[in-house]
């Protein structure tokens, strides 16, 4: 089983993807816990890259965004999902490639045709049984960042870009409703877990 959690900033991925797996592993289950980009060594390293504040006149183009966000992902599959998957663990990842399409196709105008190529060859055809949106008003999620600990993305984007990437979040998910759980993450951790715990226990 391969769950995913996606979301604009500061919607609460990495807090809720760990406490769906210590759910899970409480309950028997074994569950291994990722995020993107990172997970792997070279994840890792190009995470540093795509999220570090630019300097001057260094932005990164939103293609090449795309392609090294990609990379990260094929190296993740082929190095942490797959094989969990292989051995009949349930994979959480805070962010995959729905995230892809939604900052740099409709959040920065890379066409989505080619986003869904990229994403079918790092991926090895792999869709997440279970997307959970965490939902929250880009000015929300925003305000939750302390301005000495945010991203590139949070720091240089401006609050329209963010729109349109909630904007493409709700799209996919209205698409996919068979796939996707729309979850309100304007409410407090506990509220937002027990939504998260409900989505994943059907599911499962």
């Amino acid at each position: 089983m391969f769950i995913t959690l996606e979301g604009p900033e500061g919607a609460g991925k990495t807090v809720q993807a760990k406490r769906l797996v210590d759910f899970l592993r409480a309950d028997g289950k074994p569950a291994s816990l990722t995020r993107e980009p990172g997970g792997t060594r070279l994840g890792e390293q190009i995470r540093s890259i795509v999220l570090a504040q630019a300097q001057g006149d260094q932005a990164i183009d939103p293609l090449a965004d795309a392609f090294l966000f990609t990379a990260a992902r094929a190296q993740l599959v082929a190095e942490v999902i797959k094989p969990a998957l292989a051995a009949d663990e349930v994979v959480v990842c805070a962010r995959f490639a729905d995230s892809t399409l939604a900052y740099q196709g409709y959040g920065a105008g890379v066409g989505l045709p080619e986003l869904r190529s990229l994403a079918r060859i790092a991926t090895a055809g792999i869709v997440p049984d279970l997307t959970i949106l965490l939902d929250v008003p880009p000015a929300v999620g925003l305000a939750r960042k302390a301005d000495d600990s945010r991203n590139r993305f949070e720091a240089a984007f401006d609050l329209e870009f963010h729109e349109r990437v909630r904007a493409g979040f709700l799209d996919l998910a209205r698409a996919e409703p068979g796939r996707w759980q729309v979850i309100d993450a304007t409410r407090d951790a506990d509220a937002v877990f027990a939504d998260v715990r409900q989505a994943a226990t059907e599911v499962l």
